[in-house]
């Protein structure tokens, strides 16, 4: 036997073991799944995680008759551990569903109501509501993804100085700022990290204790996830869980875990097996053991919602109380996906025939197909496809929605600009199909289901709507993403700007710096008007390489790299002025006197527009 199948073969035994351990433990009836068809289902995944490359992974598949757990691959490279079903894991944002049903808990309790707005709880927090008096941001928006506020910062995530004891309101905002709502709460969906900080802030303020101790304590312990933890758990270091599963940057780099500002949202450690009891509890009625713990209306509510554009305009697909419904692999059911960049995770329910699943893989390469896996476990589970909607006529022209589009809100505001630079999309009817060509990312083939509704190529359901806002606004939305109708001329304007300031830095760059160069040798390089603009140029284009001698998660810290970028960045357009203004002054100099005043022009109103839209000067720590 080779050792790939010693390990095999071991791996299997370890596996088998484990799940008869932790199905008696749990007090389970034995898996419906057949050994056979478990065994089908590790050899296959085992071969995608090599052919996508990456590391591991432990799964656990939940049926009416019971519950199945399974691993393949590599827990530890270092220490040669393969990964088991006992394995405990990161779940990224998937801990944003556990999250939501602690504020349930605390709402069955009757301590928090979900239609009561944020700032009766929290009336300190620094949020500016634009439409305070006719939309607060309530409790509810928060668990729905549609408060309004953003996502979140670098310094909020991209930071090697978390502190996982730090009070939860330093994550949030920085000590005097404060946070601008971009939407009226409870219109649009829209990601946000931000909100279940705010959410886990509801908890401590309502309970007195850590949100960590006061969820473990009336949430983890009453369901009998003893494997399960929301505080901070690493690799390595003192305390160290060597239980747990070392997470891999592309599936290369080893990273263990680390603390985040805005740790609600994202950091818990499990097991496949403890997900599976969660599942459960979630597809049930809310009672444990005679119990209630979370009325099984809330339960129902997940996933269903009710306040968006989209949800308001019939499109019944989208984000609410901690779980997305949608439709992949023609199965429709209720899901929350994690990625945190070493750990990328999926839990999918299907409470009308009582089956689930959950997955976490210890690596998150940009490149890897998941569906591909993700499809293995989900077909493993045998849920009956979603009933095909037979079209009907529409109600509307789709003409009419021709145009310029783009996402609206984005969801990091220190890249907006950005985002309206390069996210634009277009829209055209034609031949009986909405077309939508974003800039980036894939092209849209929409076929009309009826009424207002669409459904992309492939999908049983309605997966997008067409539709206008009670401000007159063109939108395209499939529940998660609005696209929103624009006038193209400030696109292009930006565009334009854009296209000009980066030919006037490259003027100066190349034509500025050949005649710097003869200046020097001549001994005349004070003559050459340009020259401090080359230099500021050329400085701004090597400071990033510092960025190679600091950690990729120190991104949003205050650093050598970002320091230096931030201080290249606000030199720039001085030194540009200064050059402008000699330029003017030189009459008579060597080069083109009209072109220098031309490319200086042209870089200084692109650094105008980088400012007025926040980016200059650079600094990625604010």
């Amino acid at each position: 036997m080779t050792l790939p199948s010693r390990l095999r073969h071991l791996q299997r035994r370890r596996s088998a073991v484990a799940r008869l351990c932790l199905l008696l433990a749990s007090g389970w009836v034995p898996v419906t799944l057949h050994a056979q068809d478990v065994d089908v289902l590790a050899a296959s995944v085992s071969r995608a995680l090599v052919e996508e490359r990456l590391v591991g992974v432990t799964w656990s598949l939940v049926t009416p008759g019971g519950v199945t757990v399974g691993a393949a691959g590599v827990k530890n490279r270092a220490q040669n551990a393969l990964m088991a079903p006992d394995t405990r894991v990161q779940v990224g944002s998937v801990a944003k569903t556990l999250i939501a049903a602690g504020v349930l808990r605390l709402v069955t309790e009757g301590r928090i109501s979900l239609d009561t707005p944020v700032a009766d709880y929290l009336p300190d927090l620094p949020v500016e509501n634009p439409w305070q008096l006719s939309a607060p941001m309530r409790v509810r928006h928060l668990l729905d993804q549609t408060s309004g506020l953003h996502d979140v910062r670098l310094w909020q995530v991209f930071t090697m100085r978390g502190d996982p004891d730090a009070p939860l309101r330093s994550g949030f905002a920085h000590e005097g700022d404060s946070v601008r709502l971009r939407t009226p709460p409870g219109t649009r969906f829209s990601y946000s990290n931000s909100g279940f900080l705010v959410a886990a802030m509801l908890i401590e303020h309502v309970t007195g204790v850590r949100y960590e101790t006061w969820l473990s304590q009336q949430l983890l312990a009453p369901l009998g996830m003893t494997r399960s933890s929301f505080a901070f758990i690493s690799q390595e270091g003192a305390g160290a869980d060597t239980s747990m599963a070392m997470g891999y940057f592309d599936g290369v780099i080893p990273a263990p875990s680390y603390a985040i500002p805005v740790r609600p949202s994202s950091q818990f450690a499990t097991t496949a097996a403890d997900m599976a009891i969660f599942a459960r509890f979630l597809m049930g009625d809310g009672v444990v053991n005679g119990r209630l713990l979370i009325d099984s209306t809330l339960l129902r509510a997940m996933a269903v919602p009710r306040t968006t554009e989209a949800a308001q305009a019939g499109l019944h697909v989208g984000y609410a109380l901690g779980l997305q419904r949608r439709e992949r692999w023609g199965i429709t059911g209720n899901c929350h996906l994690g990625n945190i960049g070493t750990f990328r995770s999926i839990l999918c329910l299907y409470p009308d025939q009582q089956r689930a699943f959950f997955a976490s893989f210890n690596t998150d390469p940009e490149g890897a197909n998941f569906n591909r896996l993700d499809s293995l476990i989900a077909a493993a589970l045998a849920v009956v496809p979603t009933s095909a909607v037979p079209s009907r006529a529409l109600t509307i022209n789709p003409s009419q929605w021709d145009g310029w589009y783009v996402a609206r809100p984005n969801r990091f505001p220190q890249f907006t600009y950005l985002d309206e630079l390069a996210g634009v999309a277009r829209a055209v009817w034609h031949n009986g199909t909405l077309t939508v060509s974003p800039m980036q990312g894939r092209q849209l083939r929409l076929q009309p289901l009826g009424g207002a509704h669409f459904r992309l190529d492939g999908r049983r359901g309605a997966t997008h709507l067409l539709t206008r806002t009670t401000t007159g606004q063109w939108i395209i939305t499939d529940g998660m993403r609005t696209y929103e109708r624009i006038d193209k001329a400030p696109v292009v304007l930006l565009w334009l700007s854009a296209f000009a300031g980066v030919l006037g830095l490259l003027y100066i760059l190349l034509v500025g710096g050949i005649r710097a160069v003869l200046a020097f040798r001549r001994g005349s390089w004070r003559a050459e008007p340009l020259r401090w603009s080359t230099a500021a140029i050329a400085l701004l284009i090597a400071a990033p390489l510092l960025y190679l001698t600091q950690p990729f998660l120190a991104i949003g810290d205050p650093t050598v790299a970002n320091l230096s970028v931030a201080t290249t960045t606000a030199v720039l357009p001085v030194a540009l002025m200064v050059s402008l203004i000699e330029r003017i002054r030189r009459r008579v100099a060597a080069g083109s006197r009209t072109a220098d005043l031309a490319a200086l022009s042209l870089a200084l109103q692109w650094c105008v527009v980088l400012s007025a839209w926040n980016l200059l000067p650079l600094m990625l720590w604010r």
